[in-house]
């Protein structure tokens, strides 16, 4: 058999999977993600050498991980670099660690269903031809759009490929692929449109469509269940991800001589809201959201008005108070949507650093978080301008 070398690139944020850290932390069948992943390889018997990316502040975590779990992986010689920001900083930092001969694959490694019939598939077209990817046909139609959100054109769809990993290499062209020359104004999300890049064509080999890359709650529920058809759940230890929702709704005066301050942004108007706070209301409306899905109370429990401490206190401050909560039990935000209610000022222009204020504050990213603006038509109290409304809606995690 060939000699390979597998590279597992594991130092993403997993932003999306609402853990608060790294996804390859996750527990899936009882075991970490990334356990899971070296299991499977170790079970293709086709690995000569495991090198694994970790974000550079986890490296003495995943050593831990791989200490306590090194049963599961025994024939794995398995070696840790850190990553960097980007996935093909990663790989390269790990590439300084193989040599020229034999073949690389590189696998992510939140994609723990591959198997030995994918890895052996790939190998087979990667010493026929170079350079070699799993793949699955699109099951959906794949439309094309301009950058005015019209389509564009319809490619066919017996052509189209949704590309995974493993992606494997003869050693020597994924050094070259990886050079400095060629990585030069690259932007690229997998390995093989570098190795396109120096004009070779990339073989095309059956992947599956369990061979799933975890990204979202959803797919680890989904995973969960490929993981007990499989057998690979260590039954004692499974812990099912738990869902909650929380609502949360304030309202403040408008009122003089008074900032108006609406997701951390100060927007400029005549007024600004009446509170013993900076009476943010959108935060305040958010907090009692995250408050209410944990069964922590409300922000009036947490933040009363009569506390001095809390006069003109910065509301986003309050926020990190919340979140602090919240991980101590640990909790984790999954997505966020915040309405504002509001006749004047107009909200749109600054709706977009809201989000992204939010967003970070909740460890998220900006795609699971929504800010939008509406009026009541000049309706009641909103409508007459004497104050502002807003609700919001959020779910939480804990795996």
């Amino acid at each position: 058999m060939d000699k390979l070398t597998v590279i597992v690139p594991a130092a993403g944020a997993g932003k999306r999977l609402g853990l608060g850290k790294n996804k390859v932390f996750a527990i899936l069948g009882g075991v970490p993600l990334l356990v899971q992943c070296l299991r499977m390889i170790n079970d293709t018997g086709m690995a000569d050498k495991t090198i694994i990316a970790a974000g550079a502040a986890e490296i003495n975590d995943i050593n831990d991980m791989l200490a306590k779990y090194r049963e599961l992986f025994p024939l794995l010689d398995t070696a840790v670099v850190a990553g960097g920001a980007e996935r093909t900083d990663s790989v390269k930092n790990a590439l300084a660690l193989t040599g020229s001969g034999g073949f690389i694959a590189v696998h992510d490694g939140a994609r723990p269903f591959a198997g030995k019939e994918v890895f052996e598939r790939t190998l087979k077209a990667a010493v026929k031809y170079g350079a070699a990817i799993a793949a699955v046909p699109v099951k959906n139609t794949i439309k094309l759009i301009d950058e005015n959100g019209f389509v564009a054109g319809t490619p066919q769809r017996s052509l189209l490929r949704a590309v995974q990993t493993p992606q494997i290499f003869k050693a020597e062209l994924l050094h070259r692929a990886y050079g400095s020359e060629n990585l030069r104004g690259a932007a690229v999300t997998d390995d093989a449109s570098l190795v396109e890049r120096l004009g070779v064509k990339v073989a095309v080999a059956e992947g599956s469509y369990e061979n799933i890359k975890i990204t979202t709650p959803e797919d680890l529920l989904l995973a969960e269940k490929i993981c007990a058809d499989r057998g690979m759940a260590m039954q004692q230890e499974i812990k099912v991800p738990q869902f909650r929702v929380g609502t949360g709704f304030d309202v403040h005066r408008l009122t003089e001589n008074r900032k108006l301050i609406l997701c951390g942004v100060e927007v400029p108007y005549e007024l600004g809201l009446d509170g013993h706070s900076d009476a943010d209301v959108a935060v305040h409306a958010l907090m009692d959201a995250l408050l209410g899905a944990a069964a922590l109370g409300d922000i009036g429990r947490h933040f009363p008005d009569t506390d001095e401490r809390f006069k003109d206190a910065d509301s986003m401050k309050l926020l990190a108070h919340v979140i602090a909560l919240l991980k101590e039990r640990c909790w984790h935000v999954n997505n966020a949507d915040v309405t504002i209610i509001a006749q004047r000022p107009k909200l749109a222009v600054f709706i977009p650093q809201m989000r992204a204020n939010l967003a970070a504050a909740l460890e998220l990213g900006e795609d699971a978080v929504n800010v939008k603006a509406t009026t009541t038509e000049k309706l009641g109290f909103t409508g007459r301008g004497e104050g502002i409304a807003a609700e919001a809606c959020v779910s939480l995690i804990k795996i």
